[in-house]
């Protein structure tokens, strides 16, 4: 018997159930069948059928306005991470990760030009497998990318292998096959509108299965690649503002420095013309200058020499052989003429040197350690330092020679009549700040005589700033230095090598005293001319010595006659072993020199063995020296030991 029919508004219920709860169509299709498998009359059929119709259209409109709706909150999105850009990459990222996701393709990913390389590279990929493909490079022109790029326009293809309307290469067909990828959708990035926007890159999705795709999935694509366009022409605009805020900053700080520097250059300018017009020395300059550059400083004069230093490391000379100051002091003049023809100071052996000139005269240097790292600012406060110098040096030079005339007439006095009036002369001295009852130590010089003006002229310079001074006297220059500090012989040998480098030729100098007082100068001085003929007769011409230097021939040409002296000189080594260790070698020494040289007479006048002899003639070599036996040396020895034989030893 058939069962009654259910009634249409049961199944009509049944529709809008599934279509509340978002059923897919199939779902939906099957309420007609229901009805029909219920019995329904051929009216109510249709009824249903047509509210079928009508619940896909609705269903179709809902999920049309639902993607919308996550097309519309994407492109929200992505306008909002482009407001709030810090990270260009991290946008695009997001841009190229949600058009994978709204387009549901396999894949996308966006392409920038390379302007040096003139190509196109892969930017941001997402969803991609092969690193083939993620690093392709595209000419224009070349793939889908590069019509898209050429064309400014989209284009897609269903099967891109198979696809004619572009240009394929063999790398970029083998970075597809490599990904899979068959389907693919490339729209342009677009900077302006119409035929002038400019293409700055591309967007694309793909599919690895064959694919159509919708135009309204064009026109999503093309969205995200204008807010993408927007964002990287912002993160362009934002680092071309970050470079010229950058410039700017920098410019300012240049301006900064400069107008730090030149006002550091007045006030330090001030500061070393101040102190050269309240009657500064060299070395307050020296102080200053040190000062102001935080580092060590030395003034030396033109051949080397130093003048006066500040710190440890612009101390002068380091201890060493004469040689080795003469290499140091040679080495600073190289530097300083170097610095003279670049009109710059020059970095050379870890420090700053700086010419004095005056002209083209080289007064001397000025010298800078510890500041390898001197600046543009600090090197033209250096520079401008010595020119400061230069002129305190030119001013006190021209002081000290019109000061050494008048001085000179004093010496010149003193040496000619010393007993006339002491007192006169050591008053005169005084008005002229040299104080004649001080201990002075006195040297006379002499060079040929075409070069004896410029000898006088030397000595000048030489005394300069050491509270000497110097005179022409009978055909030599004599100079009178402080007696503190120094022998007679050393400031002999110094004077002598000073001076034959500022004239260019030797001179020879002979040193003796100290000495105070106008009759004991004067003497000094004829002493002193004896040592001078010495050392010509001795063909030490060019050398500097003094009397108690020259042997039995000081002890001759001296006015005191220090034989004691002589003797211990000669023979000290030699006494002195013998007190200490109770032998005989200055009776060995003797009786070998009374025996006319010969071990055999010597031995037996000294009743030992000839080996004896000879054993203790080796010890007196290694205490006197190889040259011991010489004649020259020989003769000293014999008459210290007649001396000191007198002398009853």
């Amino acid at each position: 018997m058939p069962h009654s029919p259910v009634p249409v508004t049961r199944h009509l219920r049944r529709l809008l159930e599934l279509l509340a709860a978002g059923a897919p169509a199939e779902e939906l299709g099957t309420v007609a069948a229901d009805a029909r498998r219920d019995g329904a009359t051929a009216e109510d059929l249709a009824e249903v059928e047509k509210a079928t119709e009508a619940a896909l259209r609705v269903q179709s409109t809902l999920r049309q306005h639902r993607r919308r709706e996550a097309e519309l909150t994407a492109l929200f999105d992505t306008a909002g991470d482009l407001a709030a850009l810090r990270d260009l990459d991290a946008v695009l990222r997001s841009i190229v990760r949600r058009a994978r996701l709204l387009l549901g393709t396999d894949t996308a990913y966006l392409t920038l030009p390379d302007e040096d390389a003139g190509d196109t590279f892969m930017r941001v990929t997402d969803g991609s497998v092969s690193g083939l493909f993620q690093n392709l490079r595209l000419q224009l022109g070349e793939g889908l990318g590069g019509l898209v790029a050429q064309t400014a326009r989209p284009y897609a293809t269903h099967d891109y292998r198979t696809d004619d309307r572009f240009l394929h290469t063999g790398s970029i067909d083998a970075g597809v096959l490599d990904e899979g990828l068959v389907a693919i959708l490339g729209v342009p990035l677009l900077l302006g509108s119409g035929s002038g926007g400019q293409v700055i890159g591309a967007l694309f999705a793909a599919d690895r299965t064959p694919r159509t795709f919708a135009p309204d999935e064009v026109a999503l694509l093309c969205s995200l690649a204008d807010h993408a366009a927007i964002a990287i022409d912002t993160a362009k605009a934002m680092a071309d503002a970050r470079s010229a805020l950058a410039e700017l900053a920098e410019a300012n700080a240049v301006i900064g420095e400069h107008s730090a520097a030149v006002q550091r250059a007045e006030e330090s300018h001030d500061r070393l013309t101040d102190l050269v017009l309240r009657g500064g020395d060299v070395s307050d300059v020296a102080t200053a200058v040190a000062g102001l550059l935080k580092g060590d400083v030395a003034v030396h004069d033109g051949s080397g020499w130093p003048l006066t230093a500040v710190g440890g490391q612009g101390g002068g000379f380091a201890e060493g052989s004469q040689d080795r100051e003469r290499a140091e002091a040679a080495a600073l003049v190289a530097s300083a003429k170097k610095s003279r023809a670049s009109a710059r100071a020059v970095f050379r052996d870890g420090r700053w040197v700086c010419a004095m000139l005056a002209g083209q005269e080289l007064l001397g240097c000025l010298v800078l350690y510890g500041r390898p790292d001197l600046d543009g600012p600090d090197q033209r406060l250096f520079e401008r330092s010595s020119v400061v110098t230069s002129l305190l040096l030119l001013l006190r030079r021209s002081v000290a020679e019109t000061e050494n005339r008048v001085r000179g007439d004093l010496i010149t006095d003193l040496l000619t009549a010393p007993d006339r009036d002491p007192a006169g002369l050591v008053a005169r001295g005084r008005r002229l700040g040299f104080d004649l009852d001080r201990p002075h130590v006195l040297l006379v010089a002499r060079t040929a005589d075409e070069a004896r003006g410029r000898l006088a002229d030397a000595a000048v310079r030489y005394l300069f700033g050491s509270g000497g001074v110097s005179a022409e006297h009978e055909s030599a220059v004599v100079l009178l230095l402080p007696g503190e500090g120094t022998t007679p012989g050393e400031a002999a040998r110094l004077a002598a090598e000073r001076l034959g480098r500022l004239i260019g030729t030797p001179v020879t100098v002979a040193g003796t005293g100290p000495a105070a007082g106008p009759r004991a100068i004067a003497d000094a001085h004829t002493e002193a001319v004896r040592c001078l003929r010495a050392l010509h007769v001795l063909d030490r011409t060019g050398q500097g010595a003094g009397v108690a230097e020259l042997g039995f021939l000081g002890v001759l040409l001296g006015d005191d006659h220090d034989v004691d002296g002589f003797v211990t000189a000669t023979l000290g080594p030699l006494l002195e072993y013998d007190s200490r260790r109770g032998t005989q070698l200055v009776r060995t020494l003797r009786a070998y020199f009374d025996c006319g040289g010969s071990l055999t007479r010597a031995k037996e006048e000294l009743h030992v063995h000839v080996n004896t002899v000879v054993q203790r003639l080796d010890r007196v070599q290694a205490l006197l020296g190889a040259g011991w036996n010489a004649p020259e040396q020989a003769l000293e020895l014999q008459l210290a030991l007649r001396l000191h034989l007198l002398a009853g030893a």
